[in-house]
Formats: C-alpha cells, sequence, structure tokens
C-alpha cells in the first residue's frame, strides 16, 4: 500500500514539473486592452442673429427739384435688411454702392415701411430690390456716373424699386416676361397708400393707381417720388 501511494506522488511531481516545462515557470501576463483615443468632438456653435444694419437718422432737407436741385442731411439706406437688398444698376449685381444710397429720411422710411408690410404681406416672395436713391449732397446723376444716369434723383425724394421676379430671383428683371404682375402691382399699390404722389412704370406693364404715370425705360422697375411735404 505504501509503494503504491509513493508512486502515485512521484507521479504526480513528474507531471506537475511536465508542466511546468511546458508552459514556463509562470503564467504569460494577460495582454492590456487597447485604448483607443476618440476625437474631440467640435462644439457646435449657433450662429449668431445677424442685427439690422444702424442708421444715422437726421432731418433731412430736400433743395431745388428733382432734376436740379441738392441735398442736405441725407440719410443713407443701409445695404441690405430683412426685407430689403440694394441693387447696383451700373455693375449689375447687389449691393449697390454707398454714395448711391442716400435720401431725405422721409424717403427711407417709407421705404422701409413698405417693404416691411410687403414681407408681412408675401412672407414667400424675395426681398424687394431697391436701386439708386441719390448721391450724398444731390446733384448731378447723369451719364458720367452710369450708363443712361438719371435726369432726377438730385434731392433725395426719388428712388427705384425694382419688379419682383417670377422666378423669385433677388435681380432686377431682364424683360417684362420675367415681372409678378401681380406683386408689381401689390408694391405699386403700397406706395401710394404711404404718400408717393408720382410713381413711373413702364407703359407695357399696364399697373394702375393714383399718380402712375407710364415712362419709357421703366420695364424694370417703378421709379417712386415724393412730394416735398411727404407724409412720413
Amino acid at each position: 500500500m505504501l509503494k503504491q501511494f509513493v508512486a502515485v506522488a512521484a507521479l504526480v511531481v513528474t507531471c506537475t514539473a511536465l508542466v511546468v516545462v511546458l508552459l514556463g515557470s509562470e503564467p504569460p501576463a494577460p495582454t492590456p486592452p487597447r485604448v483607443v483615443e476618440l476625437p474631440t468632438p467640435t462644439p457646435t456653435r449657433t450662429p449668431a442673429k445677424r442685427r439690422p444694419p444702424a442708421i444715422k437718422w437726421r432731418t433731412s432737407l430736400a433743395l431745388g427739384t428733382p432734376t436740379a436741385g441738392r441735398l442736405a442731411r441725407g440719410v443713407k439706406l443701409p445695404a441690405d435688411g430683412r426685407h430689403h437688398v440694394t441693387w447696383d444698376p451700373v455693375r449689375k449685381r447687389t449691393p449697390n454702392r454707398w454714395w448711391r444710397r442716400y435720401a431725405t429720411d422721409d424717403l427711407v422710411r417709407i421705404v422701409l415701411q413698405v417693404t416691411r408690410e410687403y414681407a408681412a404681406a408675401h412672407p414667400r416672395a424675395p426681398r424687394v430690390l431697391i436701386g439708386d436713391l441719390s448721391r450724398p449732397h444731390g446733384g448731378d446723376f447723369g451719364r458720367r456716373y452710369g450708363p443712361l444716369g438719371h435726369v432726377s434723383h438730385q434731392n433725395g425724394l426719388d428712388v427705384d424699386v425694382y419688379f419682383p421676379r417670377r422666378d423669385k430671383r433677388e435681380r432686377a428683371p431682364r424683360t417684362i416676361a420675367q415681372v409678378d404682375r401681380k406683386l408689381a402691382q401689390d408694391l405699386v399699390d403700397r406706395f401710394v397708400r404711404a404718400g408717393a404722389p408720382t410713381i413711373l412704370v413702364g407703359a407695357r406693364l399696364r399697373l394702375r393707381g393714383r399718380g402712375v404715370q407710364p415712362w419709357p425705360n421703366h420695364d424694370n422697375h417703378l421709379h417712386v417720388r415724393l412730394g416735398p411735404t411727404a407724409r412720413r
């Protein structure tokens, strides 16, 4: 019995030694997990709301007449805003240059009022395209300031407003077919209600209203002229 126990113990020792030889004296260390570094996400910034450009308001004075006059203490219409954008008729692009955007404070207020009310009535329509007003101090605005030029626009009481396009692009119409006549008539009506006594339009558009007159070279815009005592 003792001999059998000794034989079994010797066999166990031999097997243990064999395992140690085959596997090594120590079990292999576990492989540490691989750490993957993820890029830090860039925080999303909410774009700041655009503030409308500040207007330097002052009481203006229209001197002389629209065809032979000057402008004192003119107010500059912002290049663009929530409801309007200016158009340079010489360079054929937006915005219009700063020195072509002066008028009396009455006219600037009426432009902003009409464009604001128009946008509220037609929320899907493009912004109203505003063209030339007057130079900073008024005076000649003829051919040397661009092709055709203006006979009037000399004392801050005139503004060109381009007709809305059917394709809703914020560019001046090139043909009568591009004009949205329903929206064009609405713009005319709003300037009439705002107190403009004279509005010049292309004869082929057949736009109507108090003070509306057909005029050559006005197929793509209406020419609004205030009186010397325009309503604020």
